[in-house]
């Protein structure tokens, strides 16, 4: 087996008792048959036998195989195993093998591409985040011993390879991770490319796409589909009203559409003599290199720039997004951040055209003092989320592109709504060091109490819609980045 990771994974050691979180709190734990049979064998005849008999229940789902089991919790949500020095009571007395397999690889996440393993890493621990967003070299990719890459055979598989959707899925996803990596131009403008990008691929490109088979009397079952050998790349349509937190708004026809980046490639550019497959293989190409070239990329830069959206919307959903999760953690550090959040941008009560007044004024004047930094941050979230999120498992790669700039989005409220940032934008003289605790913290407590709930996960896939109003949708988020 061979496996890979970028470099912050690498580097990754769990600094346990010294972490100023613990992911044995807050979270769900499920444990397969095999390990509850395994750990059951290892206490037998212990004191802990019949702890473990009282603590582990079966899923109350009923679900069986890899979620047989549930761990129980304490009244403070941490795991009932963990012990008064913040470590593991059953790791500790019976080693790493009767570990769920949850407890034992986070905060790495495995995935398998055909045979090659990849680590990325959960945000939701600290010391991940930590790792990620500070070293400027942390998404180096690289491989790393086989012993890393903790139980591999747990990892997802997401591209197998035996359908067009996931035959191609390393190839597009290496064009988004070069496009993010495009430093010339500002980052909203590299996740507005990335979304039209996604969208001129949309009407072929999707789960379950027949647009790539080489029967000629197959068509492509998606609604919206064309010709596959017509490449076609499309203006960005105009949004549907929008409803957010009773702030509602949709562009006038001059915001809503912009010029065309390039001009369509003609059909009869395509030998005649192709196949059906190869004329979708020559689009496929022919849009990520649209998205590579350099002309393209300042157009929709320009463009976005041009662009004037009102950011009460975008406050509007943010704040949203952070008030439900609040009525459904416990975690005291979640919920004494999102307090001083919420009071940073006036309270509860304040109207969201109001809170955005603050918080544009706030990013501009970070920008001026730590906006290098600050982009770091947020281009490093961005190149794990695609790495740590494969795109194949959303409905399209327009809602996959989607839910990356929603998640940027609501970090972006915290961590301009965290006390020590509006304390530094106070103080301008305040060291970068204050920044980058309070930039590990609104990450990491995003990632983990807000990011994986699918609570969020329905509001984002509501929020977004389908095709055209998703792209439109996206428009408003990328303009509060």
């Amino acid at each position: 087996m061979t496996a890979s990771a970028p470099r912050y994974m690498a580097r990754f050691r769990c600094i346990a008792e010294a972490c100023e979180d613990t992911c044995c709190a807050g979270l769900t734990v499920p444990i397969s048959e095999s390990r509850w049979s395994l750990l059951r064998q290892k206490v037998a005849g212990t004191p802990d036998e019949a702890r473990v008999a009282a603590l582990i229940n079966p899923n109350p789902d009923g679900a069986s195989g890899q979620q047989a089991g549930i761990l129980g919790k304490r009244a403070d949500g941490h795991c009932a195993f963990l012990d008064e020095a913040k470590l593991c009571s059953l790791q500790r007395r019976y080693g790493e093998a009767v570990l769920p397999d949850g407890c034992s690889v986070f905060p790495r996440v495995l995935t398998r591409w055909g045979a090659q393993v990849e680590m990325a890493g959960s945000l939701a621990c600290p010391e991940t985040a930590r790792l990620c967003l500070l070293a400027e070299d942390a998404l180096v990719r690289e491989p790393v011993p086989e012993e890393q890459a903790l139980r591999p055979q747990v990892a997802r598989q997401v591209a197998a390879g035996d359908d067009a959707w996931t035959a191609h899925a390393d190839t597009v996803r290496e064009a988004m991770l070069r496009l993010l990596n495009r430093r010339e131009i500002p980052f909203a403008a590299r996740l507005y490319a990335l979304g039209r990008m996604a969208l001129d691929l949309g009407d072929f490109y999707f789960p379950g796409t027949t647009a790539f088979a080489s029967s000629a009397g197959e068509e492509s079952r998606h609604p919206s589909a064309s010709d596959a050998s017509e490449p076609e790349i499309r203006e960005p349509m105009a949004a549907t009203a929008l409803d957010a937190s009773a702030s509602s708004w949709r562009p006038h026809a001059s915001e809503a559409s912009a010029p065309p980046v390039h001009e369509p490639v003609a059909a009869a550019a395509l030998d005649e003599s192709e196949t059906r497959a190869e004329a979708a293989e020559a689009r496929l190409a022919h849009v990520l290199r649209e998205y590579e070239s350099t002309d393209t990329l300042a157009s929709l830069s320009a463009q976005l720039e041009a662009l004037e959206l009102p950011g009460g919307p975008w406050a509007g959903i943010c704040g949203a997004v952070l008030r439900s999760r609040e009525a459904a953690v416990s975690s005291p550090r979640f919920l004494s951040l999102m307090s001083d959040v919420r009071a940073s941008y006036g309270g509860a009560d304040t109207h969201p055209d109001q809170a955005w007044e603050l918080h544009a004024a706030r990013r501009s004047a970070l920008e001026s003092l730590h906006g290098e930094r600050v982009h770091q941050y947020f281009l490093h979230h961005a190149l794990n989320h695609v790495l740590r999120h494969p795109f194949t498992e959303a409905e399209s790669l327009l809602n996959a592109v989607f839910l990356l700039v929603l998640r940027a989005s609501v970090v972006r409220w915290v961590l301009l709504g965290h006390p020590a940032v509006v304390a530094l934008l106070e103080a301008p003289g305040t060291p970068e060091a204050a920044l980058d605790a309070a930039a590990v913290e609104a990450f990491q407590v995003v990632a983990k109490h807000v990011e994986q709930a699918p609570s969020f996960l329905d509001f984002a896939k509501g929020l977004a819609g389908e095709g055209p109003e998703t792209f439109a949708r996206l428009l408003i988020l990328v303009k509060g980045l």
